[in-house]
């Protein structure tokens, strides 16, 4: 799809870093307005081949753990070895309102007002897992304007740690120094989706950061070891907050993505990220399309109410709707 003058003039600027025209950018990539998404689409297709060349990295972490205090510590490391940093921080929406808190810029105060940086808070508009539905084209959009690392913060709730695991080259999970008193509290699915986990705030209580590094990394050993992976994930103690443990956090990502990259599994990943991606937004129209058929809306309520009520089997009410999906 070519993009129309105004659209090439926007992607234009974006590629000359302009910050202003790569917050306009991501806006427009955020409307929900058909004629917006046409733009959108042209403006990402002018952008592909400035885009691919950065690192993507995900950061997920229960509440409290302090992944905005990490990521601002992270990202002015970064930037003071001369790297361009944007974090995109994925903010929850309230289902009632649709409005969401979008706190991460006022917390990263001292990164979101860097030149090298660049921090978008986005609401996740009830996408599925807490994840922003535009995430994905948002990091295509900071990779053509430059910025070489880009963060993906998730709110660590639901199913957006596997959704921010899929659309990064690495998926990083902050930990509390009491994490490895109750192993059994950390989701093990949430566990295997690492490749490194950092137990955050170890100067709080070094002994209990110390403690969890050998418990979680046992663990660790132990789901690799089932899981037929042939390595567990680094486990490495940190204090975003004094900034102990930063650089070391970061020698480790840069080994592992090395190592993935002379082993061909980096551009494995983005190969399959990238048909993920397609099949995603082809599973979300159809479903739209299937929830607005006339026919299928006047039928559902009566066919909720027979599974409901156990007098339909769900196979079979589900068949009767997609019948009448495709038959009227």
């Amino acid at each position: 799809m070519a993009a129309a003058p105004h659209d090439q003039v926007l992607a234009d600027a974006v590629t000359h870093r302009d910050r202003r025209a790569l917050a306009k950018a991501i806006t427009l990539i955020e409307s929900t307005r058909a004629d917006h998404r046409a733009q959108a689409d042209a403006l990402l297709d002018a952008l592909l081949p400035c885009t691919g060349q950065s690192l993507r990295i995900g950061i997920s972490g229960v509440p409290g753990v302090g992944k905005s205090t990490f990521i601002e510590a992270l990202g002015l490391l970064l930037i003071g070895q001369g790297h361009r940093v944007a974090v995109l921080a994925v903010d929850p929406s309230s289902s009632v309102s649709g409005g969401s808190i979008l706190g991460d810029k006022t917390r990263m105060e001292r990164l979101s007002i860097n030149d090298a940086a660049f921090v978008r808070p986005s609401p996740t508009s009830g996408a599925l897992g807490g994840v922003a539905e535009h995430t994905r084209e948002a990091m295509l959009l900071c990779e053509a304007a430059g910025f070489d690392i880009v963060i993906v913060e998730t709110v660590g709730v639901g199913q957006s740690e596997t959704a921010v695991a899929g659309m990064t080259d690495l998926f990083v999970l902050l930990q509390l120094p009491n994490a490895g008193d109750d192993l059994q509290a950390i989701k093990r699915g949430v566990m295997e989706l690492a490749d490194l986990v950092a137990i955050n705030k170890a100067d709080i209580d070094d002994a209990a950061a110390t403690r969890a590094q050998a418990q979680i990394s046992s663990a660790l050993r132990i789901f690799a070891f089932q899981g037929s992976h042939g390595h567990a994930a680094p486990v490495l103690k940190l204090s975003a907050l004094k900034g102990d443990g930063l650089q070391a956090f970061w020698d480790a990502v840069q080994a592992l993505a090395q190592q993935r990259r002379d082993c061909g599994a980096f551009d494995t990943r983005r190969q399959a990220q990238r048909q993920a991606w397609l099949w995603d937004i082809v599973h979300a129209r159809l479903r739209a399309d299937f929830e607005q058929h006339a026919a299928v809306r006047e039928a559902l309520p009566r066919l909720l109410a027979e599974v409901d009520a156990a007098r339909t089997a769900p196979t079979v009410a589900a068949r009767a709707l997609l019948d009448l999906f495709e038959k009227h």
